[in-house]
């Protein structure tokens, strides 16, 4: 009876021991660093998708954090979650060149990085999900000279860039300038918006207006921050005949601005499906696991999703149809008349 008991007992230890040799998933820790919250897109979509995929696929801690366009803060953060023990960083970068240090941090313990929509410029990164990012600026160039084409316009282009610490940004222009300069149309001045601001932007815009009044055709907005500072420069001086506004992320009011005529496109970008691949990607280098690129980006293994570019005609077949925002959510009282005269129902 008693080797009996004895046996038993050292089973149960047997046991006790292999079960904390594997640790659960669930003591496993993921942190998503993002960079800002005036870009609306960040906490509306990605940060949900991302965690709801993660959440889908074990039991892990997330630590979230967002950086507020702060570069030093976004430090502090991922200092912070690498003193707790993180797994995995997945990294949206306030300013691309700065976190290199983030990056190189993180490999001295070990812990791989997964960069999230902008490039870290350097360290080791385990992979990179993204959009095409010359493509968005491409689209934005292509759509604007066809209009313009369309239109014969006659007057120039006023270039709102992104943020100069943000490397996506020098792919947008890169992709656009591809298009706008051999189209004839002459760029009169460009600007490159610190931080993505919104209100930037606007003030860079106003200022232009007196300077170039009646000589542009179209102002080129990198993203649909910026092109609501254009656009509401442009209203605060009434600016006659309206200019193309060009945009990106397809926010749920830009594609209200566009169903009102107030801006001309805007680039939709499948944001789930990169939210998820970087929570698919996190969890498996959390688990130890292999993860390998649908493409080799610069030696680094990566994904990068198709842009597509948004204007009135297919608003339904785009953003609606993906269920990225509904109809009901677009055509509020403010923009029944307009989406009814757009087909948009």
């Amino acid at each position: 009876m008693k080797t009996a008991i004895s046996l038993i007992s050292l089973l149960a230890l047997a046991g006790s021991l292999l079960v904390g040799c594997a640790p659960a998933s669930g003591e496993l820790k993921i942190a998503l660093l993002l960079p800002d919250s005036k870009t609306a897109r960040y906490e509306s979509f990605d940060r949900p998708m991302f965690e709801n995929r993660v959440h889908e696929l074990g039991d892990f801690e997330i630590m979230y954090s967002n950086a507020d366009q702060d570069a030093s803060k976004q430090q502090t953060q991922a200092e912070s979650a690498l003193a707790q023990g993180v797994s995995v960083l997945v990294l949206d970068p306030v300013d691309g060149a700065a976190a290199v240090s983030i990056v190189a941090a993180a490999n001295a313990q070990g812990v791989p990085v997964v960069s999230y929509d902008r490039l870290v410029l350097g360290g080791t990164i385990a992979y990179y999900v993204s959009f095409d990012n010359v493509q968005v600026g491409a689209l934005q160039g292509t759509a604007l000279t066809e209009k313009l084409d369309a239109d014969k316009a006659t007057g120039g282009i006023l270039m709102v860039n992104g943020s100069p610490t943000d490397n996506n940004a020098g792919d947008f222009k890169e992709g656009a300038l591809s298009t706008l300069e051999p189209s004839g149309y002459e760029i009169l001045a460009q600007y490159d918006t610190p931080d993505w601001s919104p209100d930037k932007a606007q003030e860079w815009v106003a200022g232009q207006l007196t300077q170039y009044s009646g000589q542009f055709s179209a102002i080129y907005a990198a993203n649909d921050g910026t092109a609501s500072g254009a656009v509401a420069a442009l209203k605060a001086a009434n600016v006659t005949p309206w200019p193309l506004v060009t945009g990106q992320d397809a926010e749920l009011s830009a594609i209200q601005r566009i169903v009102a005529g107030e801006q001309y496109m805007t680039v939709y970008k499948a944001i789930r499906s990169q939210a998820e691949k970087a929570a698919e990607v996190a969890v498996a280098l959390a688990r130890g696991e292999k993860v390998e690129g649908d493409v080799d980006f610069e030696g680094t293994p990566a994904t990068l999703f198709e842009p597509v570019s948004v204007t009135i005609d297919n608003i339904m077949q785009t953003v609606v149809a993906d269920g990225f925002w509904t109809v009901e959510q677009i055509c509020t009282p403010d923009y029944a008349a307009a989406c009814t005269a757009a087909g948009i129902e």
